[in-house]
Order: structure tokens, then C-alpha cells, then sequence
């Protein structure tokens, strides 16, 4: 006969195997409390990275905002750490702009690998890279992780939330989006709606759609509010819509990370 477990067994055993952490933060929780979970019951990890550049009327860290509220919302969904945001990134052709700052493609290179190899030495296996700022910043991200992964045996995914976002973008607004347009002012506006100014907003004038392919180039660019395509994408201000952005965002990334460590898993791919 089989050997039943006496109840306050039986409610160890499984008070153990539903444990949580105090906090999913990096920054707060104390290195005792990290080893108790990291590796043997949380592998992932969540980096926030952006940079600070010119957006409309929401704030210049919107790029930094965005990835960070995405790691909150889905850390614990994911059982998942959250690493101290890289709030300086390779800001482009804003960064004449007041309150910009840049950092160095090389430098940025640098600076991110060795981040990634300091998440490799704690033994996360999974390195989720939750970027917020788009240009040569993109590029970067992907190299330093296409030769990591292989030199470091650990799973690392960059997710370029605005471009995987773009299905939700259509659903939402009904056109496209662009850099400090409907989208990112909307899920911004979610986190930290008074920080939010349209009364700031003129209209269309404070707004320049970009040029397609290699048409015309102008540095600074001349608008801090970039259209994928013209005559769309100009900010709402709309809390509703706002709010149904920022909860359909989390979820497509939340599903896209979980798919791809599935995938990962069921492919046996550096799981030792």
C-alpha cells in the first residue's frame, strides 16, 4: 500500500513548491534570499534596456519606462528575475535634442556584453532583453547576443516591443504608430499618466513622417514625434485606449517569451 504524506507534510512539500520570492527585483533582493532561487527555481531573466531622447510630450525616458513596466508586469507570469534597467543607450539623431544622451556604439557594445556575461556567471540560462529604443541600438543587441549565446551556452531573446507590438497597434488605433505617436504616448501613458502632456501638444506641425528608404536624410531630425507613415500615428491622449494598449502589449510579449523558451526547452538547446 502506498505511504500516505501526513497533512502538515503534505503542506510543506507543497508551500515549497509554490515559493516566491520577497521581490522580482534585482536591485532589492539580498544575495542570501537570490541563491535560494537562482538557479534551481527561477533560470530567466528580464533586462529592460532604452535610452533618454526627445518624445513629444511624455518623458524622455519613455524608451526606459516601457521596458521596465513590461518586466514588471510579467516577471512573476514568466518566473522570472528583473535586472536593474540600462537606461543609457546609442541615441541617434535626437540626441541634439535637450535632456538627450548618447553612449558610444562601442562602448554600448561593451557595456552590454559584459552585463550578459555577468547574467551567465549567476547562472541564469535564459536572457530576455526587453529593448525600448530602436535604431543602431537594434543591431547591436542582436550581434552582441547572436555571439554570447553560442560563447556563454545561455538562450538570449532581444524583443523590439513596438515592432511586436504592431498587430495591437492596427487593433487599437486602426493605423499605424511611430516614435512618441499613438502607440508609445499610449502604453507610456499607462504607467505614468502625470507625466503625460498634450497640453504641451500643437498638433501635427511637432510631427515628421520618415523617409522612405534612403529619400532624404536631415540630422537633428526634425521632429522629436517620428511617423511610420504619414498622415498616421499622431498621439491620442486617450485613457481607454491607452489602458487596452498597454494590457494587449504585455500580453503578446508575455506569449512571444514563454513560446520561445518552450521551443527552447523542447529543442534541448544548452540546458546544460
Amino acid at each position: 500500500m502506498k505511504k500516505l504524506l501526513s497533512l502538515p507534510a503534505f503542506l510543506l512539500i507543497t508551500a515549497n513548491l509554490i515559493a516566491q520570492p520577497t521581490t522580482r527585483e534585482m536591485n532589492l533582493i539580498n544575495w542570501l534570499e537570490f541563491a535560494e532561487f537562482v538557479p534551481e527555481q527561477i533560470n530567466t531573466v528580464l533586462l529592460p534596456v532604452g535610452t533618454l531622447e526627445p518624445h513629444g510630450v511624455i518623458p524622455n525616458g519613455s524608451d526606459n519606462l516601457a521596458p521596465e513596466a513590461m518586466a514588471i508586469e510579467l516577471a512573476e507570469e514568466l518566473n522570472a528575475m528583473i535586472a536593474p534597467t540600462l537606461n543609457y543607450g546609442v541615441t541617434g539623431s535626437l540626441k541634439a535634442y535637450p535632456g538627450a544622451f548618447a553612449i558610444s556604439e562601442d562602448s554600448y557594445r561593451m557595456f552590454v556584453g559584459d552585463i550578459i556575461r555577468g547574467m551567465s556567471q549567476n547562472k541564469f540560462k535564459n536572457i530576455i532583453i526587453l529593448n525600448g529604443h530602436g535604431g543602431p541600438q537594434t543591431s547591436i543587441l542582436q550581434d552582441v547576443a547572436l555571439g554570447l549565446s553560442e560563447e556563454l551556452r545561455v538562450r538570449i531573446l532581444v524583443i523590439n516591443w513596438w515592432s511586436v507590438a504592431s498587430e495591437d497597434t492596427f487593433e487599437v488605433f486602426g493605423e499605424n504608430g511611430g516614435h512618441a505617436g499613438n502607440n508609445e504616448t499610449a502604453y507610456v501613458q499607462a504607467i505614468v499618466p502625470d507625466h503625460i502632456h498634450p497640453e504641451w501638444y500643437s498638433g501635427p506641425e511637432m510631427t515628421t513622417p520618415y523617409p522612405s528608404g534612403s529619400t532624404w536624410s536631415a540630422y537633428p531630425f526634425p521632429s522629436s514625434i517620428g511617423l511610420y507613415e504619414a498622415g498616421q500615428g499622431f498621439p491620442t491622449f486617450d485613457e481607454k485606449q491607452s489602458m487596452d494598449y498597454f494590457l494587449a502589449v504585455n500580453e503578446r510579449v508575455g506569449n512571444l517569451i514563454k513560446d520561445v523558451i518552450a521551443k527552447w526547452d523542447l529543442a534541448g538547446l544548452y540546458l546544460d
